[in-house]
């Protein structure tokens, strides 16, 4: 498996991990991901799936990097503190490696919640802050807030399909050293159809998800989290990995967008 840093860290994540909206209990697929060196797992209290994370990842704690996200709604000072805690105890864990905030809340000062971030961090709770559909206005406050603690990531919709981040917040987290995890880099499995995208996947004799996947962490500083419930997809979606598109395919394939 490939890695990349986290942000300004010298930790180093898969640049597959995957995510678990609407996972399903004992699929093994958590299991698999640590067998292929691709363990890094993204959830969030929004998602309902925090337990049914902790249940699948007891035993194997040491080899997961684990990220988890409060909501929007839950972004003031203690309330930051208390759902950390509630997530921490779903997971059955001690430390947060990644607590990231899941969206913005205009409503509440970011200062308010960072405040609650550097908390956690300098009380071993957390290990590092990100936050998720930030803009670029959004991040430079995030971290003016953070001081000395680094933001170290970025979670925001990119795929082939997808791609509004391209203008300014891709550039923004390349140029700042914030790692961007890419969340939905299959466009939600809608990508039948495509000419374009099935002849690249001939040509390389990948399938078209591999394709999809190898483009989105072509990119300098981007990881994807894609989801899947069935074990024997993890090893074709690892397998996005290790190899490099032509650049008159990636051509080809950006037409499509």
């Amino acid at each position: 498996m490939e890695k990349i840093p986290l942000g300004p860290t010298s930790v180093e994540i898969p640049k597959i991990g995957f995510g678990t909206w609407e996972f399903s209990p004992g699929t093994g697929v958590i299991q698999r991901a640590v067998e292929l060196d691709a363990g890094l797992v993204d959830t969030a209290e929004s998602y309902g799936t925090e337990k049914i994370v902790g249940d699948d990842i007891s035993g194997i704690r040491d080899q997961i990097f684990l990220a988890t996200k409060v909501s929007a709604e839950n972004l003031r000072y203690d309330d930051v503190l208390r759902h950390a805690q509630a997530s921490l105890q779903q997971l059955r864990i001690d430390t947060i490696d990644l607590y990231q905030i899941h969206s913005p809340n205009p409503n509440i000062s970011i200062t308010e919640t960072m405040r609650a971030m550097s908390t956690l961090v300098k009380d071993g709770q957390v290990r590092y802050v990100g936050v998720s559909n930030f803009s670029v206005a959004d991040m430079k406050e995030a971290q003016d807030a953070l001081g000395d603690i680094p933001l170290v990531s970025n979670q925001v919709r990119y795929n082939l399909f997808a791609r509004e981040i391209e203008p300014y917040i891709l550039p923004y987290c390349q140029a700042n050293n914030i790692t961007v995890i890419a969340y939905s880099p299959l466009a939600k499995g809608d990508f039948d159809g495509h000419n374009a995208l099935a002849e690249v996947a001939a040509e390389t004799g990948r399938t078209e998800a591999q394709v999809l996947l190898n483009w989105v962490i072509a990119h300098e500083g981007v990881i994807a989290i894609p989801k899947t419930g069935r074990v024997e997809r993890v090893e074709e979606t690892v397998r996005a990995v290790g190899w490099f598109l032509e650049p008159d395919q990636i051509r080809k394939l950006e037409t499509l967008a």
